[in-house]
């Protein structure tokens, strides 16, 4: 992904990440204090997903996350339904994974998003986001939910 990304979601950030690689594996970079991005340490979390599987749709309404994928591919969707925001029903799709695509993708509050697996194994995904986990300050959808401008199915 060393090309720019063209995103239509106020706010929404992709950064390309750092990637030593020789005959032994790889060291990946994720997120340093020092990025402009960085705001605080909450925690760091991965999350599995299958091939085909989609988790979605999840909303924070104060936590930012920070995803990368270093194992695997996803299809990461992010859509805008914020009041007020100048993105408002806009939708990016991107396709996360490595060795082309390993980037951070920074999704600020408010905003809904979810991911599917692609390819033949199961992908990883990894979260650092800026303060401890919270169930009562995020909603969540159902991937099929008929409020939602996007189908799984597709693609």
């Amino acid at each position: 992904m060393g090309e720019r990304v063209k995103l239509s979601v106020h706010g929404l950030k992709v950064t390309p990440l750092r990637q030593v690689t020789d005959e032994r594996g790889a060291v990946l970079t994720m997120l340093r204090s020092d990025a402009p991005e960085f705001a605080a340490f909450g925690e760091v979390y991965f999350s599995e997903i299958q091939p085909g599987a989609v988790k979605a749709w999840k909303r924070h309404r104060r936590q930012t996350q920070n995803i990368a994928v270093p194992v695997g591919r996803v299809r990461l969707v992010v859509l805008d339904d914020r009041p007020g925001s100048v993105s408002r029903g806009t939708l990016d799709e991107l396709e996360l994974g490595r060795p082309d695509r390993y980037v951070r993708v920074r999704i600020p509050p408010g905003l809904w998003y979810g991911f599917k697996g692609l390819g033949r194994s199961p992908a990883l995904i990894a979260n650092c986001t800026d303060f401890l986990h919270d169930p009562a300050e995020s909603d969540g959808r159902e991937p099929d939910d008929s409020a939602m401008p996007f189908s799984w199915d597709v693609g």
